[in-house]
Parts: C-alpha cells; structure tokens; sequence
C-alpha cells in the first residue's frame, strides 16, 4: 500500500473482516463458494438449526458477502461476488503456511 486509507475506508474493511471472524460463517462461506444453497441444505451440512443459520445469513447478507435470489418458493444463496472467494483462500493459504 502506498498511502494509508482514510478512517471510513478502514472502518469499512475492519467491518468486512468481521464476516471471517466467526467459525460457524466462515464455513457458509466455504460451503457457497462451492455452490448455491438454500437454508435448509446450509444448516444440515454446519449441523445447526435453520433458524441459527438464518441469522448468520442474515449478517452475512449486511456485510454485503452473501447475495441471494429466489427460485419458486426457495430462497438460494451464493457468495455476493469472487472478491470473497478470493478471501477465504487467501485466509486458508494463510494458516496453513
């Protein structure tokens, strides 16, 4: 980096890393950069009640990581874009040098 970003910029990317900073979202994180899932597939493969999920999905939806789409009656969610993809990788890449 060349300059140091301005408070709201940081503020935005220490906002950002709070996504990451919870086991149970990085792993729906890990599951959607595979592919999209509804709620129900997502808390049977974190092994954790639809409606503690939702509320995972739900932050991970403010944090702007997560987008969704509906398909009929299912709800569908997919990482927001490869940016997040990208993160986790290098997070992985990270812990495990």
């Amino acid at each position: 980096m060349e300059t140091v970003p301005e408070k709201e910029t940081m503020d935005a990317i220490a906002e950002l890393f709070k996504g990451f900073a919870d086991s149970t979202r990085v792993h729906i994180l890990s599951l959607l950069a595979r592919r999209e899932l509804c709620v129900t597939d997502i808390a049977e493969a974190v092994e954790l009640s639809q409606s503690a999920i939702s509320h995972q999905l739900r932050l991970l939806k403010q944090m702007h990581l997560i987008k969704f789409r509906r398909d009929g009656k299912n709800i569908l969610y997919s990482l927001a874009d490869d940016h997040v993809k990208t993160i986790l990788q290098m997070g992985l890449e990270h812990v495990l040098e």
